[in-house]
């Protein structure tokens, strides 16, 4: 009987590549931490439109009367308010890309868990967003 190789038997199984030792995990962080900071800078230019936005409101309502209580003064805090989110996402994606880089070096990352700063970005952004909408609906009434 002659001796043949199964195409699955191990002879023709790749060697297992550690995660800590393949290019593609570092590479793949590095995607990630500019993936952060570029939502980051994009909440900080959104936030400085918004801000900026009512000075231009205020200034179309000097030019016009209008009720002190429709005051647009709102969308200063709406703004800096994403500002600062903004900036405070650049420098935590900063922090833990380093943290997770020092891991990777040790061997010591854990894969598969959830993103604290994504789901604290989401939480921060959801409030955010509800109280522009009550805000936006207490203009209306």
């Amino acid at each position: 009987m002659r001796d043949t190789i199964h195409p699955d038997s191990e002879a023709f199984a790749a060697p297992p590549v550690q995660p800590e030792s393949d290019s593609r995990v570092y590479l793949a962080v590095e995607r990630t931490f500019l993936a952060w900071i570029r939502t980051g800078l994009a909440m900080m230019g959104f936030g400085f439109v918004v801000a900026r936005f009512g000075v231009f409101l205020r200034e179309i309502a000097a030019a016009h009367p209008v009720d002190p209580e429709d005051s647009p003064m709102m969308s200063l805090w709406f703004g800096t308010t994403l500002v600062i989110i903004g900036a405070v996402v650049n420098l935590i994606a900063a922090i833990q890309h380093v943290r997770l880089i020092g891991r990777l070096n040790r061997g010591t990352a854990r894969i598969g868990r959830p993103s604290m700063i994504g789901v604290t970005v989401a939480l921060l952004l959801a409030a955010l967003g509800a109280a522009m909408f009550g805000y936006l609906i207490f203009l209306a009434s």
